[in-house]
């Protein structure tokens, strides 16, 4: 009997050992397996790194083949686009001539005809002119000695000094003076040197649409009712020649230039006042920044920057704003009263100041800019 019992503990013993061997290399390998974690999240967070990587850093590294398809595209494309502004420019003007002008000589007083001839030939000169300079003039780039140029960082892409309100195109591919975009119906980019020339440009075709649109009304809704008559009459004329007899005859039909002209009417007003609405919109934002003396890419960094000192209790001011009036004046070029009729309602090649690469107080700004940051 105690042969069986020492037996049985001998046994027990045994089985006990066995247990605790197979828990201590199960809690080991499970050691094992996680320090090989951790090690792995360790060499992977190191080579990822980076103390100024957020949300849109990671945002934009996702979207960069959306950004790299759409900055070939439109690369590509901005031959297009100018093709497309000159034809639709092109077949406005010659509706007004062929169409509405020699109504125009017709029916209005001579007081209004002057009027018309005047102003409408003298806002078509200036939407040609600047919109010439816009699409030839270069918006202006950092010269390629970099010895004397002072710049407050470094152009990543372009590995070289970029001086302030410089930025990259990456559809150009080169740097920017007074970057504020890159404009495809320009197929360039607007800066320095031609920033002038595109709000121009945009004021004034915004102007002509108006001008076209309101001129055209009461002729567009003549040409659509004439239109609908046509639709109706054709209805009725198919009708009359599926059950004709010798006592019916078809009703008139309109002629091909009749049907040509109400058609061009309806589709210069329609064209007109859609770009009008569309570009409007567009000048009333660049008319905002201009005020504000920011430019597109400027206001985003600046709306970040004042947020970042508002948290710190601190007010961000624009170094480059000189006040609502002076800051027009010196995007415009204006230096004395004859120039808001020689450099602004007349076309005017004159350039803007300063080369673009310092900013130095314009002569025509009276008062001191304000400081960059006040407690």
């Amino acid at each position: 009997m105690r042969s069986r019992q020492r037996m049985f503990a001998a046994v027990m013993r045994l089985l006990l050992k066995c247990l605790r061997l197979g828990r201590r290399r199960r809690f080991k390998l499970v050691r094992q397996v996680e320090q090989l974690w951790h090690y792995g999240h360790l060499c992977l967070h190191s080579l990822l790194y980076n103390s100024f990587t957020n949300g849109d850093v990671v945002l934009d590294s996702l979207f960069e083949p959306v950004y790299w398809l759409v900055d070939h595209v439109t690369r590509w494309f901005g031959v297009v686009f100018v093709a497309l502004v000159i034809g639709l420019t092109s077949s406005i003007v010659a509706i007004v001539y062929i169409c509405l002008l020699p109504l125009i000589l017709q029916t209005y007083t001579p007081a209004w005809i002057c009027w018309h001839l005047a102003y409408g030939h003298w806002n078509l000169i200036m939407i040609v002119f600047h919109y010439y300079m816009a699409i030839t003039t270069s918006p202006g780039h950092p010269p390629q000695a970099k010895n004397d140029l002072t710049g407050v960082s470094i152009c990543r892409k372009c590995i070289a000094p970029k001086p302030a309100r410089t930025h990259h195109c990456s559809i150009c591919n080169r740097c920017v003076l007074k970057m504020d975009h890159h404009c495809p119906w320009l197929n360039n980019c607007v800066g320095h040197y031609n920033h002038r020339y595109f709000f121009s440009f945009c004021l004034f075709m915004t102007m002509g649409c108006i001008y076209c649109s309101i001129s055209g009304w009461e002729m567009f809704r003549d040409a659509y009712a004439a239109i609908e008559r046509m639709k109706l009459l054709e209805k009725e004329r198919l009708q009359v020649a599926a059950n004709q007899t010798y006592y019916q005859t078809p009703p008139p039909t309109f002629s091909f230039r009749q049907r040509a002209f109400h058609k061009s009417v309806v589709y210069l007003w329609v064209l007109c006042s859609s770009v009008a609405l569309a570009l409007g919109a567009l000048t009333l934002w660049h008319a905002a920044l201009i005020t504000r003396g920011e430019t597109s890419i400027e206001r985003h960094i600046n709306r970040k920057e004042r947020q970042r000192l508002q948290k710190k209790g601190k007010v961000f001011r624009n170094p480059y704003s000189y006040g609502s009036w002076d800051n027009w004046k010196v995007f415009l070029g204006v230096d004395v009263p004859r120039h808001w009729l020689t450099r602004v309602l007349l076309p005017s090649p004159h350039l803007p100041y300063g080369t673009g690469l310092s900013w130095d107080l314009p002569p025509c700004v009276t008062e001191q800019r304000a400081p960059l940051l006040a407690i």
